[in-house]
């Protein structure tokens, strides 16, 4: 068991409500260092369950993805003089010469990748030309991560409580994403108030078509980005670490009111979905997920999925008669007792709990 805090940045150590100093599951089955789902780490998982390979490329792994960085996570790498992130301040600073996707509230990814990434179609993992910029070639690691955004923070491949997991891990990244929108806006209004009371931190009201620039991987003009970025431009590191020395000075308490009623409101639905899957209830009655893809595999067993395209289940040929008795029509107890008296088998609460949890079974 790790704190949960230990998965985030250290500089949300002090901001964040007294729930995240508490204990969570270690996801012991996304195993990054030795990536589950590359093909050649993968012994005994199913490649498919839809005809279709979900396994990574050993030079992308999950890693399909541009990440988002609010201005003081910027900010907190560029002030970090440890030898081992020389390679990751470099490549931010690159980005920040180069200008594209920088602004006084995010580094973020190109319009074109943004585009490539919502109208791709099976690609995660896949896709070398989408491999983040921060990425490791040589270790296979990141080279930013002490400074990852909520994306980075709470994706798994697999979970080990399964749907439930996810959920949970899910509801964490809409509230880190809160707190990464409301800590950027309230940095930007501090050193750069223009930006904000313009509303050109609102995607909303500036949503512009891919234009010469961004189809051509070419920074904006010089004049679009000196208005954008007014007496800062040329400055933008300084700017950066500004930022981050702001949020630094902040209190627990300054973070609650910048998040208001949507940050409780996020908090508690994390709070009840962190309840539910570390303490699972297997419901009354339960039906074979009529949407679960089966796969007959060639030595007789079968694999089936449902919540995850990337968690398949493999179960002995047999036990897939029993699981459709599962018709809701029951109570759990009733079917199993039917099992046990006309075929000669169970399935223990242990591994109806589990399929419950890949939503093989769901409640009726």
């Amino acid at each position: 068991m790790t704190r949960l805090l230990d998965s985030l940045p250290e500089l949300y150590r002090d901001l964040l409500p007294g729930f995240f100093r508490q204990d969570v599951p270690e996801e012991t089955k996304a195993t990054c260092s030795k990536c589950a789902m590359c093909k050649d780490n993968a012994e005994g998982a199913v490649e498919s369950v839809d005809g279709v390979s979900r396994f990574f490329r050993p030079d992308t792994k999950c890693c399909t993805y541009f990440p988002r960085l609010p201005n003081y996570l910027v900010g907190a790498l560029l002030s970090d003089e440890r030898p081992e992130l020389a390679e990751g301040r470099g490549r931010m600073e690159a980005r920040i010469a180069g200008r594209i996707g920088v602004t006084p509230q995010w580094v973020k990814p190109p319009a074109k990748f943004n585009f490539l990434y919502k109208n791709g179609h099976q690609f995660f993992g896949r896709a070398a030309s989408l491999r983040c910029p921060y990425y490791g070639e040589q270790s296979g690691g990141c080279t930013i991560w002490p400074y990852r955004e909520a994306v980075c923070s709470t994706f798994f491949c697999k979970y080990v409580s399964g749907a439930d997991g996810r959920k949970f891990w899910m509801s964490l990244k809409t509230y880190l994403t809160l707190t990464e929108i409301q800590l950027s806006r309230w940095t930007a209004l501090q050193l750069l108030p223009d930006y904000i009371l313009s509303g050109k931190d609102r995607p909303e009201l500036n949503s512009v078509p891919l234009g010469v620039e961004d189809l051509d991987d070419a920074p904006p003009p010089t004049r679009v980005y000196a208005e954008l970025w007014k007496e800062h431009a040329g400055r933008e590191v300084e700017y950066f670490r500004a930022c981050y020395q702001l949020v630094r000075g902040l209190t627990a308490e300054g973070l609650d009111k910048l998040l208001g009623l949507d940050g409780v409101i996020e908090l508690k639905a994390v709070e009840k979905l962190f309840a539910t899957s570390v303490s699972p209830q297997l419901p009354r009655t339960l039906r074979f997920n009529p949407d679960a893809t089966v796969q007959w595999l060639p030595d007789g067993s079968v694999a089936l999925g449902a919540y995850s395209d990337f968690d398949a289940i493999a179960l002995p040929g047999e036990a897939y008669g029993l699981l459709v008795e599962f018709t809701g029509r029951q109570p759990v107890e009733a079917v199993r007792h039917h099992l046990r008296e006309h075929k000669q088998a169970d399935l223990s609460e242990d591994i109806l709990l589990e399929l419950y949890r890949h939503r093989i079974l769901v409640e009726a």
